[in-house]
């Protein structure tokens, strides 16, 4: 069995081995070692029976290679001898071939030189060749470069951004190869970066130019705008019919003008406009024109607009902040003024000359905000001007400012509103001014009639207030005018005061309707308010006495009669007719009539005031036995005074004259009248009564002389009437007519009032043992007494009645 098994393992073994040996002839020998490791794998002694088996192989094939050797021997001999034979000539044929390439190495060694040398020429001139073919590439570059940094040493930025812009797109991608391309290709975004910088360095000193000339600039408009509009107000006098358009002011100082030879033919002087300064001489705009175009060609324009825009909004607002005591002098304003002007006419001019820098609705929105700022600046300095000539000032300088920026298209509308308030403003200022001056008329007049000594004396005064009186006029010279000084210079002044206010009115395109009736109204100002207040005043005053009330009332009336030719005149300034359905009338009227009547009762006062001086005076015994035969003292001089005073009052209106006179004479009457029942008064004699009449009796007299012309019949006399029914009630006694007739309207004794009555007569009742003539009645008839009581009684009876009744 184990036999078997050997046998089966050595077959298997042969087997695999020849397997092996198969694989090692028909395999690449890279590839035997995998085949050969199989060998040591297999069982331990199969590399030993391996290599007798391989031992086999090779004395196997060595006997075929001998056998096909044999085949070959006799073949290969003959080869041998064939080779044999040609190795004879073979030398001899290298002898040959060796002297042959010596003698032809010896010929060829010049021409080997020789042709050497023509390499080498030829090798170097193509090297010329092309280096002269990539020079002509690169001198073009180079000459570009060498340009742009001329454009930049001359400052010519633009031309240089499009001379970077040819080498970037055009010649250095010719020569991009070369390393110097290659350094100016990464120095050009440097470049341009130095270029925008420099650019926005030259914008910001043009800033700030523009901030210090704005006032020189807005000057030199201003001006060329005050000439054109003095031409043009020349040329309307000359021919109003001309049409003469309105010039727009231009930064180059050229102005549109027509010519209509007008200027030649009546001596028109032209404004000048050679050596006028103008923006463009005083500022340099090549900065904002070459910042924004090298900001478009390197793609950021919005970001240059969006800086320049902010900024000159920032000097905008600078420039609309006044200082703080602009308002004191003209001065102020002006640089004010030119400041905005100039502002504004470079952002005109910056708007025109570039396209999309700035647009129409960014300027509208800056004069927009600008006119806020300016109309409330101007509103709160203006407010504390007080000087009417510097608010004149300061409105023509307001409206050569609107006229200028409206030539260059701004819309100036609010600016002649404020003028409107300003105006007002300016009117309020004329009004204490004038008022200063009417209280100074005032203070120098004497109150009297204007003294006429000649014809020219009469010719001034009448030229200078429209007074005409035949009456006067046919007297001989020296004569007195009824009024006095004071008229015609308030007449005058008034006029004045019109030609102020149309100074004023003047250059704001409003129509003469308009004007007429500015001038109207603040005429009526001006007498119903400032007249009117200082005539009130002077009215007032206390060393103002009757003589100079009467005059002050004899002056109204003429200024009143006046107004009329005020009218006149206002309307031979505007042309306006009086009849015009809007026109506003003058309040002179109602002013002067005002004054007098203030004037009428402050005469009323003083008199009565004077009565008051003269009663105070009086000094009567009251406890006299019998009268002195003759009126008192005090009471004569009063009237004489009285009679005097009122022969001045021939001057005044008849009414006043009569008021005068009535109301002088009630108070005299109802200062009498007081003086008898005075309360601190205790006792009255007779006596007293007695004298008391008799200054009533002087008083009666005086009323009956008619003192003043005009009263019918005893009308003034009436104002003693209580008096005289009082006295004489006590002079005769006669209580039983008064008592019986009492309450009767045909009574004796119809003004006399009981209590009156009773007041007097407890003042005579018998009170003490001082009382004479109640003594002698005691003496004499104790029954009088008992009829005194008894009337006493009554009396008071009437007073409790009419008490009750009441």
């Amino acid at each position: 069995m184990k036999d078997n098994m050997a046998d089966n393992e050595s077959v298997e073994c042969i087997t695999e081995h020849e397997r092996i040996l198969q694989e090692i002839e028909s395999t690449d020998t890279a590839c035997v070692g995998p085949t050969l490791r199989s060998v040591y794998d297999d069982q331990p002694n199969a590399h030993k029976r391996f290599m007798e088996k391989l031992e086999v192989r090779i004395r196997n094939h060595d006997r075929e290679i001998e056998k096909m050797c044999n085949f070959h021997h006799q073949g290969f001999v003959d080869a041998i001898t064939e080779l044999l034979k040609v190795r004879a000539d073979a030398e001899k044929l290298m002898g040959q071939v060796t002297d042959t390439n010596r003698r032809l190495q010896d010929a060829g060694r010049e021409v080997t030189a020789q042709t050497e040398e023509v390499i080498r020429c030829r090798i170097q001139q193509r090297n010329m060749t092309t280096t002269v073919e990539r020079l002509q590439l690169c001198i073009p570059v180079l000459e570009m470069y060498s340009k742009l940094k001329e454009q930049l040493e001359s400052k010519r930025y633009y031309a240089a951004l499009k001379t970077m812009e040819q080498l970037e797109k055009v010649y250095i991608p010719r020569v991009s190869r070369y390393r110097f391309c290659q350094i100016m290709a990464e120095n050009l975004p440097k470049l341009r970066e130095d270029i925008k910088d420099i650019s926005m360095s030259d914008l910001k000193d043009f800033l700030e130019s523009i901030r210090k000339h704005s006032d020189k600039i807005g000057e030199t408009a201003m001006k060329q705008a005050q000439q054109h509009r003095t031409f043009n107000s020349v040329v309307q006098k000359h021919d109003s019919g001309m049409g003469y358009t309105k010039p727009v002011y231009s930064l180059n100082g050229r102005t549109p003008t027509q010519h209509n030879g007008l200027a030649a033919e009546e001596g028109v002087d032209q404004p000048e406009e050679e050596g006028v300064l103008t923006a463009q001489d005083l500022v340099d705009f090549s900065p904002v024109y070459r910042c924004l175009h090298i900001y478009t060609v390197l793609g950021d324009r919005e970001t240059f607009e969006n800086y320049y825009r902010k900024q000159r909004k920032k000097q905008a607002r600078l420039v609309l902040q006044p200082q703080s005591n602009m308002q004191e002098t003209v001065e102020g304003y002006r640089r004010y003024f030119n400041q905005i002007v100039g502002f504004f006419l470079v952002e005109d001019h910056v708007l025109h000359s570039t396209q999309g820098l700035l647009t129409r609705a960014f300027t509208d929105e800056l004069w927009n905000m600008a006119l806020s700022k300016i109309t409330a600046v101007l509103r709160t300095h203006s407010s504390y001007c007080s000087d009417p000539d510097l608010v004149l000032q300061l409105k023509n300088l307001i409206v050569i400012f609107a006229d200028t920026l409206q030539g260059y298209g701004y819309p100036v509308n609010r600016l002649f509103d404020l003028l409107f308030e300003i105006r007002d403003q300016y009117n309020e200022t004329l009004l204490k001014k004038w008022a200063l001056v009417f209280r100074e008329i005032f203070e120098l007049d004497n109150y009297s009639p204007i003294p006429v000594e000649t014809e020219e004396e009469y010719k001034s005064v009448i030229s200078r207030f429209p007074f005409h009186d035949a009456e006067i006029e046919k007297q001989d010279f020296p004569k007195k005018l009824p009024m006095s000084q004071s008229v015609p210079q308030i007449y005058v002044q008034v006029k004045e005061f019109i030609y102020a206010s149309l100074k004023f009115s003047e250059s704001l395109h409003r129509s003469w309707t308009e004007i007429d009736d500015m001038l109207r109204k603040s005429t009526n100002l001006l007498l119903t308010r400032t007249l009117s207040g200082c005539l009130q005043n002077l009215i007032k005053k206390p060393h103002i006495g009757l003589t100079e009330l009467v005059q002050i009332i004899i002056n109204t009336t003429h200024l009143e009669q006046a107004c009329k030719y005020l009218e006149d005149f206002i309307t031979n300034i505007t042309n306006v007719s009086p009849e015009t359905v809007h026109t506003t009338r003058l309040y002179g009227l109602s002013t002067f009539k005002d004054a007098r009547h203030a004037a009428e009762g402050e005469i009323y006062t003083k008199l009565n005031q004077k009565i008051d001086e003269f009663i105070q005076l009086a000094d009567y015994d009251w406890g006299m036995p019998e009268s002195d035969g003759q009126a008192s003292g005090y009471l004569m001089d009063l009237i004489n005074f009285l009679r005097s005073t009122f022969q001045v009052f021939t001057h005044l209106p008849g009414k006043v004259a009569q008021t005068a006179c009535m109301s002088a004479c009630k108070h005299l009457s109802t200062s009498l009248m007081q003086m008898l029942l005075d309360s601190e008064l205790k006792q009255i004699s007779m006596g007293a009564v007695q004298q008391f009449n008799l200054d009533v009796i002087q008083c009666e007299l005086f009323a009956s002389s008619e003192p003043v012309p005009g009263f019918q019949g005893d009308t003034l006399q009436l104002a003693f009437i209580d008096l005289r029914q009082l006295l004489d009630l006590f002079m005769v006694w006669d209580w039983s007519t008064y008592l019986a007739d009492y309450g009767q309207p045909t009574s004796k004794y119809l003004r006399v009032n009981p209590s009156t009555a009773l007041a007097l007569l407890e003042k005579m009742k018998d009170t003490s043992k001082k009382n004479n003539i109640f003594s002698q009645f005691r003496k004499n008839d104790r029954d009088k007494q008992k009829l005194i009581e008894t009337v006493v009684k009554q009396l008071r009876s009437l007073v409790n009645g009419m008490s009750q009744h009441s």
